[in-house]
């Protein structure tokens, strides 16, 4: 079953359990308010009000009193170059909890909520606060066992190293084979040489050498 009812200016659609943030209402934490202006109903037998569902009410409580997201507001005159202002604002908001929607109740509705009191949390007393944090102590602690598991006995094995001996190759027993160095003979040129010498004359006398 859902419910559409109006505050602050706004509508909101709820069901019981759901957590919303309306426009600021004057009441404490834990308050419990009902709103009586309910627009509409939804579920099994849904109704529609003109304007208004006649007895038809959604009861909330109080959780929170916070203030929304800041909000610049900046304004410039564009022919005037030093006249210009920033703002900001953060509305001011209440967060609430829908707890019930109720279809029959005597009502006022030319009042947007009303509180209906405070609501009642238990709390517990001291004396029981001390006895149950006593039994926790005294109670003893299931200890479990590590489960540990035995070492494996298995040896490892272990490859004997290997006994072979390492090939080693002999040296090569080849002596280094001696170029001799070469016999060529340089032929003689036979060509007959001229020797020229010079006399006391100052002739030139040819002797051919053979």
């Amino acid at each position: 079953m859902f419910a559409v009812f109006k505050t602050g200016g706004k509508q909101y659609k709820v069901k019981s359990g759901d957590i919303l943030s309306v426009e600021k209402l004057v009441a404490d934490l834990g308050d419990k308010v009902r709103f009586n202006q309910i627009l509409a109903l939804g579920g099994n037998s849904p109704s529609i009000g003109t304007p208004l569902v006649s007895g038809a009410c959604v009861e909330a409580e109080i959780l929170n009193q916070t203030k929304g997201k800041k909000v610049i507001h900046f304004v410039k005159r564009r022919r005037k170059h030093s006249s210009q202002r920033k703002k900001g604002h953060r509305q001011d908001l209440t967060i609430l909890k829908v707890l019930e929607i109720k279809s029959d109740q005597k009502i006022d509705e030319t009042s947007n909520f009303e509180i209906l009191g405070k609501i009642l949390k238990q709390v517990k007393s001291s004396s029981n606060i001390k006895e149950t944090f006593n039994q926790k102590n005294t109670t003893p602690k299931s200890v479990k066992k590590s489960e540990v598991k035995p070492a494996s006995t298995k040896n490892a094995e272990v490859k004997p190293a290997s006994t072979k001996n390492a090939e080693v190759k002999p040296a090569s027993t080849k002596k280094a084979e001696v170029k001799p160095a070469r016999t060529k003979t340089v032929q003689k040129n036979n060509s007959t040489k001229t020797k020229i010498e010079k006399s006391t004359t100052g002739k030139k006398s040819v002797k051919a050498s053979k």
